[in-house]
């Protein structure tokens, strides 16, 4: 990586700036998910070696501008194994994963504070009085990746669901209030988009009650997330894997379409729907 950002190196490399690399990181972070979602273990060492380029590149790039380089990463990353695994490398007691992600999240407050500390030296602590707990979750990972953390960490100090009947209860009451918001859609109310230009033929949907609507899905999706929190599901990995599934089946009907000289277009919704419950049963079979 050294050589290929020296003079003389490779021309797109030396271009290359910590902006510019970020959109390859998050490709390349997604392209592992896929492969483990995949078990595709023959794929998955070059993906994670790919990713592994990422950090080698982040970090050639902070040695030549004289801010840290790789061996401050792994001495970093030791550095924090060791600190937060007590259990194993001290003399603190943790018996089951439980105890471990209880004494880790507990480390972790200790972390900040600490940092926060430091850099609140010589300044008058209106800053540090402004921290919340959510201080450190990134506003620009997914969206259900951001809802899932926001909602863990709020739980972490008690804002939470009793129980899962109380999620199931919100679930309900947000399914009601979009219900509500609905009444006010232009007549003849929601249509799917239907065949030819996408959006073509819709009714305009005055701002206002959009922005409302938008809101009310979002509600929406953050109960559904906090459900798949309550049962240790990742929703990411969730959503990913139904995607998958929906493309597998979609493409099955589209093949079985082709075999007899159509299309999907040119299918009525009841052959659609008769294609679609075949490809589910196909799966069943598999």
């Amino acid at each position: 990586m050294e050589r290929l950002r020296a003079p003389g190196g490779c021309p797109w490399d030396r271009e290359q700036t910590f902006d510019s690399i970020k959109p390859y990181t998050l490709e390349e972070t997604y392209e592992v998910l896929e492969a483990i979602d995949n078990r595709d273990w023959e794929e998955l060492p070059g993906e994670l070696g790919d990713l592994l380029l990422q950090v080698l590149f982040y970090s050639e790039m902070a040695k030549e501008q004289g801010t840290f380089s790789i061996d401050d990463v792994l001495e970093r990353l030791s550095t924090k194994l060791v600190h937060r695994h007590p259990h194993v490398f001290g003399d603190a007691t943790a018996n089951t994963s439980a105890d471990v992600k209880r004494n880790w999240e507990a480390l972790k407050v200790e972390e900040r504070k600490r940092r926060e500390s430091e850099k609140a030296d010589g300044k008058d602590g209106e800053e540090e009085g402004r921290k919340s707990i959510l201080t450190g979750i990134s506003s620009a990972m997914p969206s259900l990746m951001e809802a899932h953390k926001l909602s863990s960490k709020a739980a972490q100090v008690g804002f939470d669901w009793p129980n899962i009947e109380g999620l199931f209860e919100k679930l309900s009451e947000e399914t009601s209030e979009l219900r509500e918001e609905l009444k006010e859609f232009p007549a003849p109310g929601p249509r799917p988009e239907g065949r030819g230009v996408a959006g073509s033929g819709r009714r305009a949907v005055p701002e206002p009650l959009r922005m409302r609507l938008e809101e009310e899905v979002g509600d929406l999706f953050f109960v559904l997330v906090n459900i798949a929190r309550y049962l240790s599901v990742d929703p990411e990995s969730a959503l990913r894997k139904t995607n998958r599934k929906f493309r597998r089946r979609f493409e099955w009907m589209e093949q079985r379409l082709q075999e007899n000289g159509k299309n999907p277009e040119s299918a009525s919704m009841e052959e659609l729907e008769s294609l679609w419950q075949g490809a589910k049963a196909q799966e069943k079979l598999a």
